[in-house]
């Protein structure tokens, strides 16, 4: 069922174009739901990065267009259709690291924070995450124009059109 779901998306994607959907409230999480990515899962960094102890993945705190300024993420998120942003961050320099790639399907949901919608992130972890889609290195291998992506509004992945603009966020592996 999930899978219909998913070629449902894709589906429509294709016929209407994917376009960007921002959320206006304020994120809420469920005290009721055990957070399933919990600040001490993660070392802060005081370079604008964050070490993920259960993956042992470095992520970068802020989406690619905004600047860390040691407390949280400032300035506009930019966005860019797949091809783009693998590319982007294949020269991408942060941190002091020029080994920053796109993550893949399976990394970028592993930061989907199960508690909490709009977004569906730790929110101290990663500031100012914007409520929409963000890339994966990933392709859709049941259609050529797809890639996988994560919705980080509601936290569910989703096959997308690849020519869409989607938001960024890089990762490295930990040395």
């Amino acid at each position: 069922m999930r899978y219909n779901l998913k070629v449902t998306a894709l589906c429509l994607a294709l016929l209407l174009g994917h376009t960007q959907l921002q959320a206006e409230a304020a994120q809420t999480c469920k005290n009721s739901i055990i957070a399933s990515k919990p600040a001490q899962n993660f070392i802060i960094n005081r370079n604008g990065t964050v070490t993920d102890n259960t993956t042992g993945l470095m992520w970068m705190r802020c989406s690619l267009g905004q600047e860390w300024d040691q407390n949280t993420c400032s300035g506009a998120a930019s966005t860019a259709p797949w091809a783009d942003s693998l590319r982007s961050a294949e020269s991408y320099e942060f941190a002091g690291y020029n080994d920053w790639r796109l993550p893949n399907k399976n990394e970028l949901e592993s930061i989907v924070e199960d508690s909490c919608a709009s977004p569906a992130i730790n929110a101290t972890i990663f500031p100012a995450t914007p409520e929409d889609y963000f890339w994966s290195s990933s392709p859709y291998a049941a259609i050529s124009q797809g890639g996988w992506s994560v919705d980080f509004n509601y936290g569910t992945v989703n096959a997308s059109v690849k020519s869409g603009a989607m938001f960024i966020r890089l990762v490295r592996d930990r040395e």
